[in-house]
């Protein structure tokens, strides 16, 4: 049948309850032990559809109303997924921030944002009040679990007020009305709160839908929470998993295996990280993944060692998918883990990363490195193909802005002579003749020695390439264009520290035979590197040559 599009995302999940109304929409698995079934809670798309037109008239009745911004912090499972739909059909704005970014940058984040509304978990409360977010805005509290010393509702209580037999009538946005605000991660500085429209949303979820062929009724494992928004906009069942998303490095395979195994999973999303865990213990146990037809992962490439460990774990023919984008712009590009390891050839001969061609209707354009903000994108210089530099997108989910935040918008968009909008990435790369795009890294981390620069990516590629390396990190000792490169190096966990000399005299050899690392002299191991906090994916560069400094000063 013809799939009605809405005019508000929450209309997604409605669309969903009429098609299937009986499926679950959200599954909870229990506590339970990984060798036993425990039970579940669920909410089939027809009664999730009710509550949250329950919680959205309840919202409005707390004191919220229309255009309101509301922070949320509230952890996955029916509860969170009942408040963004709620809030969505109401035309009230969630504010959605990384908790893992710490107190302080949460206070600058939401004394920013200045919030009318505050819903969250009794901690996220309690922090609330002791840290003084937001104090001079926040008019409107709802607690989801015990409310302590503060006052507001209960999400009880809210779904009290709303409780209704007639539907509510979900909000219809107008063209720009902003829908949310996603916070980035903050991995290259203070988060920035990203304006989202419905448009925007409805772009994202067509497009992820027609990428990756996602049928209604298939089941999924968003290990990544933010991913689960889509989840019941794609008419899949979303299955929370019992993890701490912050730690995806730490995940149980086990229950990642019982979970796939008890509900039939089709479909997970889930970072590097994760996989890269889950990889090597399918590989050592002999696990296999029968029902799974497609993995995608974000955050970061995921190594050509992940991808080769998960084909084993996987059935054949199934791919790990890796989107390329960010929050400001996703997807831009998608690729296969069958692609990356046919080009791993490149990619170790320091080529960077393939992440794919294009989507329809995205635009990449590669423009010389530059701090300087463009307004217009012919004030840039463009590069041919094949020539390293910034990568610039334009496409149906680039975003707007940065919310009240002017600068950070006009250093990260311009527009062409048409006047269409493009978002520099803050990431550097090239196309190849063939319309594929390759990541070369961050342009933060480019390493500007004198006589050469240097991009992570492809100089990293050369050092992953050597069996008793986990992964390589480029880093610069002191300042731009007089840097000394290092390479950090994360040994395999099974490489015992008496074999280094032996692996660094090898690592030179590998460095003197490519001309971009020929003059790289230095290697340090580290015993872990730092990980941005969203995906445990992306290397912390800054903290890591910092260390460096220290160690080699």
């Amino acid at each position: 049948m013809t799939r009605p599009e809405p005019s508000n995302f929450a209309g997604f999940l409605s669309v969903a309850a009429a098609i299937r109304p009986q499926q679950p929409a959200i599954i909870v698995p229990l506590h339970r032990d990984n060798a036993s079934r425990g039970g579940s809670a669920q909410l089939s798309f027809e009664q999730l559809d009710k509550d949250t037109g329950d919680v959205a008239r309840g919202l409005l009745a707390s004191g919220l109303r229309r255009g309101d911004r509301c922070a949320l912090m509230v952890t996955p499972g029916l509860d969170f997924f009942a408040l963004i739909f709620g809030l969505f059909k109401a035309g009230i704005v969630p504010v959605l921030i990384d908790p893992g970014i710490g107190l302080k940058p949460l206070k600058a984040c939401l004394d920013r944002v200045e919030p009318r509304g505050f819903i969250g978990i009794t901690k996220a409360h309690v922090a609330r009040v002791v840290a003084g977010w937001a104090r001079t805005s926040i008019q409107v509290n709802i607690t989801v679990g015990t409310r302590l010393f503060w006052r507001g509702l209960t999400l009880k209580q809210v779904r009290q007020l709303g409780q209704s037999d007639t539907p509510f009538e979900t909000v219809v946005p107008e063209q720009d009305e902003i829908a949310a605000i996603l916070f980035t991660s903050g991995s290259t500085g203070l988060p920035k709160g990203v304006i989202y429209t419905h448009r925007i949303l409805i772009e994202q979820v067509n497009m992820i839908r027609d990428m990756f062929h996602i049928q209604d009724g298939e089941i999924d494992l968003p290990t990544f929470p933010p991913f689960s928004l889509f989840d019941p906009a794609l008419g899949m069942t979303a299955v929370i998993p019992d993890m701490d998303a912050r730690f995806p490095a730490r995940v149980d395979p086990d229950m990642v295996y019982a979970v796939i195994s008890e509900f039939a999973v089709t479909n997970m999303f889930a970072s590097p990280a994760l996989l890269n865990t889950v990889s090597r213990d399918a590989v050592a146990r002999g696990k296999k993944a029968p029902t799974l037809r497609r993995v995608i992962s974000a955050g970061a490439p995921a190594l050509p060692d992940t991808l080769q460990r998960m084909r084993s774990w996987l059935n054949e023919g199934v791919e790990v998918f890796t989107p390329y984008g960010a929050t400001e712009c996703m997807p831009i590009c998608v690729v296969g883990s069958d692609e990356v390891l046919a080009t791993r050839d490149l990619t170790d001969a320091g080529m960077g990363i393939c992440v794919g061609r294009p989507f329809d209707r995205v635009d990449i354009r590669i423009i010389a490195v530059s701090d300087q903000a463009f307004e217009k994108l012919s004030d840039a210089t463009l590069l041919d193909v094949t020539q390293i530099g910034e990568i610039v997108v334009h496409g149906p989910t680039v975003t707007p802005g940065y919310f009240r935040n002017d600068r950070a918008t006009r250093l990260a968009k311009m527009h062409d002579d048409n006047g269409r909008l493009y978002h520099r990435m803050g990431d550097v790369g090239y196309l190849d003749e063939d319309g594929r795009l390759w990541f070369c890294g961050r342009k933060a981390d480019i390493v500007d020695t004198a006589d050469q620069r240097l991009y992570t990516e492809p100089c990293e590629g050369i050092f992953n390439a050597h069996k008793s390396v986990f992964r390589a990190a480029l880093v610069g000792i002191g300042r731009q264009g007089a840097a000394r490169p290092v390479i950090c190096i994360e040994l395999e966990a099974s490489v015992a520290r008496s074999d280094w000399p032996q692996i660094e005299k090898e690592l030179l050899e590998m460095a003197a035979a490519h001309d971009q690392s020929s003059g790289i002299k230095d290697f340090v191991v580290h015993p872990a590197f730092p990980v941005d906090i969203r995906h445990n994916a992306k290397i912390n560069r800054t903290l890591l040559g910092k260390w460096a400094t220290k160690r080699l000063r």
